[in-house]
């Protein structure tokens, strides 16, 4: 299991980079993703979670792990929906967060061919959350300050363990 990166971790407000070898052993560590994703219990992780500035993700929304690579939206509904997110980085925080219907995508695989595809409701909310983390952008940048705010003791309090190394 790789250690997941808590809120207050820089890696997870870097701008991840362009995987530019996919190989035998990326695929390991998307594999490793994969456990660790299931282990904790999430449906999404991305490589800064677990402490890689790489554009890389993994998901699984109900039809089992899918390894998404270099990804890039394409297009995105102008219609949004309002759901509860959560964060393995952000452990036991909920928040209502506002997103497109559906997406239209591009990214590669783990045999390094391109796929592109659209998705819609939950599976859309996934993508969306996880390339977010690629930017440096976490669920919490959705909300609103106000809710935010609310939120401060808990964020301090990941920040400390964030700087201990602990691990969720």
């Amino acid at each position: 299991m790789m250690r997941i990166r808590l809120y207050g971790d820089p890696v997870l407000r870097q701008k991840a980079k362009k995987v530019e070898v996919i190989d035998e052993h990326l695929d390991e560590i998307l594999e490793d993703m994969i456990e660790t994703m299931y282990l904790g219990d999430g449906v999404g992780l991305a490589a800064p979670q677990v402490g890689l500035s790489l554009r890389m993700f993994v998901m699984d929304y109900g039809e089992g792990p899918v390894k998404v690579i270099n990804p890039l939206i394409l297009e995105k509904s102008e219609e949004t929906a309002v759901e509860e997110e959560g964060c393995l980085s952000l452990p036991e925080i909920f928040e209502d967060v506002e997103r497109s219907v559906w997406i239209k995508a591009k990214f590669q695989n783990e045999k390094g061919e391109w796929i592109e595809r659209g998705f819609r409701d939950y599976p859309a909310r996934v993508f969306q959350h996880e390339y977010d983390h690629l930017d440096g952008i976490l669920f919490i940048d959705r909300i609103s300050p106000a809710k935010r705010a609310l939120l401060k003791p808990k964020l301090l309090g990941l920040i400390k363990m964030a700087k201990k190394g602990s691990r969720v």
